[in-house]
């Protein structure tokens, strides 16, 4: 019984690591960093300083980091408390039947019957949710169920890189709601509020560091430099109504 909780523990924290994943994802960080963040969280093994910025900068960041940092160490004690108990010795008990098989198995053997199988289990869920097609299809349902239900809304804004003192570049799409379609460099006033834009990319293009009189449109895709808060308020604003 305690092998059987043990093992439906590592399916539930595997999901709930990649359900976090997908959530820092939607916020706008890189994939193979909301990996790493979601299992940082989960773990409490902690981040950088600067990775750090990427999260408590973020509202939704913070909520998703602070509810896997809560369910990380519940599923750690209880994790713990099974693994203890099936790999425990049971002296003195009778030998343990296996359904539907013609043998018994020595209760002094069973604890490394256990763990035998631990290990195979933690391998094959390890081979599920990192190297198949099974893992990007649950990844897919996953993230639909999370955008459907409107737990967590996507961004069009991208951090890429933290420097020291809130400054990182980040990406940003330019979609139908954004204030910037039809404004040039200049009108937008980004390096009033210390912004660089480094390149924009439209349809293939590349316009490395364009001038004051571009001409923002439906779709780019800009690169920045600059003051991570400023370039969120000032670059992901909309329209007033």
């Amino acid at each position: 019984m305690n092998l059987l909780l043990f093992l439906i523990m590592i399916i539930i924290s595997f999901i709930v690591v990649r359900i976090g994943a997908i959530a820092f994802e939607l916020t706008g960080l890189e994939w193979s960093l909301s990996k790493f963040q979601a299992l940082s969280c989960f773990t409490g093994t902690g981040f950088t300083t600067r990775e750090a910025e990427l999260i408590v900068g973020n509202p939704q960041r913070r909520r998703v980091a602070s509810i896997l940092m809560v369910l990380g160490n519940a599923g750690l004690v209880t994790l713990i408390a099974t693994f203890a108990n099936s790999i425990r010795p049971n002296i003195g008990m009778p030998k343990l039947r296996i359904p539907f098989l013609e043998f018994f198995i020595p209760s002094a053997i069973l604890p490394i019957v256990n763990l035998l199988l631990i290990a195979l289990a933690l391998f094959i869920f390890y081979r599920i949710f990192t190297r198949t097609q099974i893992a990007q299809k649950i990844t897919n349902g996953l993230r639909s169920k999370i955008i459907k239900k409107d737990l967590i809304k996507p961004v069009s804004f991208e951090e890429l890189l933290v420097s020291t003192g809130g400054y990182g570049v980040s990406a940003i799409e330019i979609d139908k709601e954004s204030s910037l379609i039809g404004k040039t460099i200049r009108e937008a006033h980004v390096r009033q509020y210390d912004i660089n834009i480094l390149t924009v990319e439209r349809k293939g293009e590349v316009f490395p560091n364009p001038a004051s009189d571009f001409t923002f449109a439906l779709g780019d895709r800009l690169i920045c430099f600059g003051k991570l808060e400023n370039i969120r308020i000032q670059l992901c604003t909309r329209p007033q109504t």
